[in-house]
């Protein structure tokens, strides 16, 4: 098993900028593909991005290409989510995830396809 927890949330005008946290306990953090999703109020959780085990494929959401980076440090068993140039409408509480199971793809898009979840850190973007 595997506890996530995501640091780095706050305030941020848009345009700014804030870089997520999440540090995962235990010694097979290198075994996990993770992901970061977000829930807006009012609305179902949806993916933003993930990445493969040991850092070399990502996937995206296309609401954050190119302003959002996923990367991870395995030997601090920590995954990180850079995000850039960001708008009032990226405003939600962000969580990471981490999944156990077997895959050939890092693109994993669904919750369901998790199996363990920090306890989110809540992100606001003032216009």
């Amino acid at each position: 098993q595997v506890q996530l927890v995501e640091s780095g949330g706050g305030l941020a005008q848009a345009g700014g900028s804030l870089r997520l946290s999440c540090a995962a306990s235990g010694r097979t953090f290198s075994s996990y593909i993770m992901g970061w999703f977000r829930q807006a109020p009012g609305k179902e959780r949806e993916f933003v991005a993930a990445l493969s085990k040991f850092g070399e494929y990502t996937y995206y959401a296309d609401s954050v290409k190119g302003r959002f980076t996923i990367s991870r440090d395995n030997a601090k068993n920590t995954v990180y989510l850079q995000m850039n140039s960001l708008k009032p409408e990226d405003t939600a509480d962000y969580y990471c995830a981490a999944r156990s199971r077997y895959s050939s793809t890092v693109e994993r898009i669904t919750p369901r396809e998790y199996d363990y979840w920090g306890q989110g850190t809540q992100v606001t973007v003032s216009s």
